[in-house]
Parts: C-alpha cells; structure tokens; sequence
C-alpha cells in the first residue's frame, strides 16, 4: 500500500501536467525583409489550443499575444522654453525599452488578469519594464515614461488592440500585428498567452527576424561602420542640393 501510495503521488505532476490546456503557435512569417519599396507589412499569428482530451470547455480560455522588438536603451528629452527658445532641459534614461512593442487580446486586458499577473507578464504598455536610471523621483520617472510611451505611439511602434484576437470554436485563433515602415531591425518575438480566470495557463513564443536588404542594408551599414564619413557625405550632399535649388532659383528670377 506504501508503495502504491508512493507511486500515486509521483505520477500526480504528470496527470497534473497532462490536464493543463496547450498551445500551439505559429506566424506567417518568420523574417520580414526591408527593401527600398517597404511600406510595412502585416503579421498572422494563429494557432490553435489543445484542450486535455480534446475537450473544449463552456466557458473557454481567452488569447493574448505580445509582438516586441530588441530592448536597447532611449534617452528621452524634455523641452521647455528659456528665454523665447525651446531647448531640451531634462532628460531620462531609460535601460530597457522595447523598440517594437505590440499587443492583441481576445478581450480587454483589464478583464482577463489583475495587475500583478499584467506586470510580470509585461502585459500592457503601461506594464512595460524599462527600467528607468536612477537619481530621478517616481514621479518624475512616470513623467517620462508616459512621453516615452506616446511618443512611440505616435510613431506607431506601440500599440494596443483590445479586440485583435478571433477565437473560432475556443480552439483555433488568430491574430493581425501591423508592422510600420520604419521598424527597427532586428530579432522579435511573438508570444502567446492562453489566459483563464485571472491566470496563464499556457505560454509559446516564436522568433520573427527583421533585416534590411539591397541599398537600405548598405545605408544602415555605412552610417554604422563610418559613421564620420557617412556623416560628412550627408553634409556634403545637403549643402550640395541647396546651391543646386538656389542656382536654379535664381536662374527663374
């Protein structure tokens, strides 16, 4: 009896395991590419959930899913005006910011989890962890914070979309992610959430590369690896069409 005990007790985590809902993500593509001729693109995450035995429950579990870019570390500015003149007076670091931050549910994110579950799970713009530098109040940091945040906004690089994801049946769902012209480069993630009852049930992520190819790849290039003298062309082409302009100009008059 000890040993059939013992082995009940061994074997509870696997039928545990086995009864936990899965997921199983994919997107419709893997590595989007820049070319002089981009004007964004549009991602399909979809997937389906695998209840235990198939069984799709009445009350089915809802889908969030979270598209972020490459964390790197933004400055962000503050102006003010001094003495007729706009300058930047203050300024924020901030450690960790995503470059690229988008998020769809099946339902409003404040229906599905509290803010607790929100902020680990980085749930929500306003649960993004970019980890401000020190020496600045809590309020001051939130000052900047929410400047960081609709600055991005404006640019489209965050967004949030409350009803992004179609669930069909509580077993097949899918999701659209704009993607704007100007993204930055580099490795993103896709990550999909299976929530139910306040709780994540289930996660799977996917990896997306974006790359800049053909002339875009060369600029990016150059004005990384020479940045002097990418810098000094630059210079040289503006001053060069403004003397082109002006003697055209002139030539009219």
């Amino acid at each position: 009896m000890r040993l059939r005990g013992l082995f009940l007790l061994l074997l509870a985590p696997l039928v545990m395991a086995q009864a936990e809902p899965k997921l199983v993500p994919d997107v419709s593509q893997r590595q989007v590419e820049i070319r002089y001729s981009f004007t964004g693109a549009e991602l399909l995450l979809f997937g389906a959930i695998l209840y235990p035995g198939g069984r799709v429950p009445s009350d089915p579990a809802d889908i969030v899913v979270v598209v972020k870019g490459p964390v790197e570390p933004i400055v962000v500015r503050e102006k003010q005006k001094v003495a007729g003149i706009w300058m930047n007076v203050e300024s924020e670091r901030f450690r960790s910011a995503p470059s690229f931050y988008g998020v769809a549910s099946s339902r409003p994110l404040a229906d599905l989890v509290d803010d607790r579950i929100a902020a680990i799970y980085e749930l929500g713009v306003d649960n993004l962890q970019l980890s401000p530098g020190a020496g600045s109040t809590p309020q001051e940091q939130r000052r900047f914070e929410e400047g960081l945040i609709g600055l991005m906004k404006s640019r489209q690089l965050y967004f949030e979309n409350p009803k992004g994801v179609e669930i069909t049946e509580g077993v097949l769902y899918r999701a659209r992610i704009p993607i704007p012209a100007r993204v930055p480069v580099g490795d993103y993630t896709a990550e999909t959430f299976l929530i139910k009852d306040g709780k994540v049930l289930a996660a799977a992520i996917r990896e997306i590369h974006i790359e800049k190819l053909g002339f875009e790849r060369f600029v990016a290039e150059a004005a990384e690896d020479w940045s002097l003298a990418y810098g000094l062309f630059a210079v040289f082409v503006s001053l060069f069409l403004g003397w082109s302009a002006s003697a055209i100009f002139s030539r009219r008059t």
